[in-house]
């Protein structure tokens, strides 16, 4: 390890020791940066790692909300924007019951650099509360939203920090959301993606972290002449990023075959394949039990398995869909054992270091997720790119466009990998990559 990135990670150790989750990203990202480092003088010379790994802004606030009772809760919101060199924070807007400063500072600093690689001027934010919006009836989520963007509205805007959606908020989340701000703000403008596509909206915006998530698994096979056709894929989860990669996965010629839950996961011999499986996909995120289970009542012929994860089930890819560290080492074990072919992160960090390093160990394809998820914010940059031209492409341009994004990420990974001497390590090219763009904007823009 560069003797600079040691001395940075080390004061960050000793500086934040209970952020478990960010000094894991901030040392997965460092040590990949060692031999940028150890060629290029100008970035220690202008302190960049220590600028870097700090938030440019960190807000904490209280949201206070009646419900259906007409008792008061307070719960706590969140929302950092971490980078803004190469353009507005940019990144999603969390609710879960264990969101907390930690979570969201790891997932800023991702999200950096995961913009950086789209090539779309976007800097890095996310934010969120430890509201649980599972259980609540939809006057509960609207007074909470609101209440939560009457602070943060405070903070946020078209060419200062666009926050999206993400686990906990979706498309009904989005519109409370907005609502109250233009409410407040008395402005209709581009301040939040994933609104409804009657009111500045994106096509495939739902389905596109997923797809993106398919079109870098597809460059990855082709790098090595190989496609998906016949390849079989486990997803965990079953919300839209697994959702979307089942769409895609399908109609790119693979069969996934395995779905999960926080109280199991499902086996499908024929596939999560038809439209009306992933319709019913939609309708089990929407009720809001947040159990995978359903699924065999709908579609018998599956089966059901309580209390695991997805990872015994024998595939050639493996997609993490679901949350931060849900596939560790021995995860990674049972998979390199039962022959899979290649593992793509589609949540953020999804698999733990020892699972990542494992897969990498043993010669395993492994995609980031900062590189293979970018789809979703990357269509994200499309739908601000659409706000302020007041304009809307065609779903077919838009994925379009979506696609090449991804094929240009997975080029930039492949390209830095190799300019550094580590071809086919693609953990260490994204980070490379997309770490060169913002520290060389925030040499230009000064000492800020």
């Amino acid at each position: 390890m560069n003797a600079y990135v040691k001395e940075v990670l080390d004061a960050l150790k000793a500086r934040y020791p209970w952020e478990d989750e960010f000094l894991q990203a901030a040392e997965e990202v460092l040590e990949s940066l060692s031999p940028v480092m150890d060629s290029e003088p100008k970035y220690k010379a202008n302190r960049i790692l220590e600028r870097i790994v700090e938030p440019e802004r960190s807000i904490l606030f209280r949201v206070p909300w009646m419900n259906d009772r007409g008792e008061y809760v307070i719960n706590r919101g969140y929302r950092v924007q971490f980078n803004s060199a190469i353009g507005p924070y940019k990144g999603g807007i969390r609710f879960h019951p264990k969101v907390q400063l930690s979570t969201l500072k790891f997932l800023g600093f991702e999200q950096t650099f995961k913009n950086s690689l789209t090539s779309l001027p976007m800097g890095g934010g996310k934010g969120g509360s430890d509201f649980d919006p599972n259980g609540k009836s939809d006057n509960e989520i609207m007074r909470f939203c609101q209440s939560f963007m009457t602070e943060l509205c405070k903070h946020v805007g078209a060419n200062t920090d666009v926050p999206a959606g993400d686990i906990g908020v979706g498309g009904r989340e989005i519109g409370y959301m907005y609502g109250q701000y233009k409410r407040i703000r008395n402005e209709f403008t581009g301040v939040l993606t994933g609104k409804g596509q009657n009111w500045g909206g994106s096509l495939i915006r739902p389905e596109a972290t997923g797809y993106g998530v398919i079109y870098f698994a597809e460059e990855m096979l082709k790098a090595r002449n190989d496609s998906l056709k016949g390849k079989t894929v486990v997803v965990s989860g079953f919300g839209n990023v697994s959702w979307g990669a089942c769409i895609k996965a399908t109609q790119l010629g693979a069969k996934v075959i395995g779905i999960s839950g926080p109280d199991g996961y499902v086996i499908d011999p024929d596939g999560v394949g038809t439209q009306e499986k992933w319709d019913y996909m939609l309708t089990m995120r929407s009720s809001g039990k947040d159990k995978v289970a359903e699924y065999v009542k709908k579609f018998p012929n599956a089966q059901f398995v309580a209390g695991k994860k997805p990872w015994e089930i024998k595939c050639d890819i493996a997609i993490p869909c679901a949350i931060q560290n849900e596939l560790n080492g021995e995860d990674a074990k049972t998979l390199v054992a039962n022959g899979v072919m290649m593992a793509v992160e589609a949540s953020n960090m999804g698999c733990t270091p020892e699972g990542w390093k494992y897969f990498i160990e043993k010669n395993i394809p492994f995609a980031p997720g900062k590189a293979a998820n970018a789809g979703g914010v990357a269509t994200s940059g499309l739908e601000m790119s659409q706000n302020s031209m007041r304009y809307n492409w065609t779903a077919e341009e838009v994925d379009q466009k979506l696609h090449q994004i991804m094929v240009n990420i997975h080029k930039a990974c492949v390209q830095a990998a190799d300019k550094y001497g580590f071809s086919g390590n693609y953990v260490i090219g994204a980070n490379i990559a997309g770490f060169l763009k913002v520290a060389d904007s925030m040499i230009d823009q000064g000492l800020v």
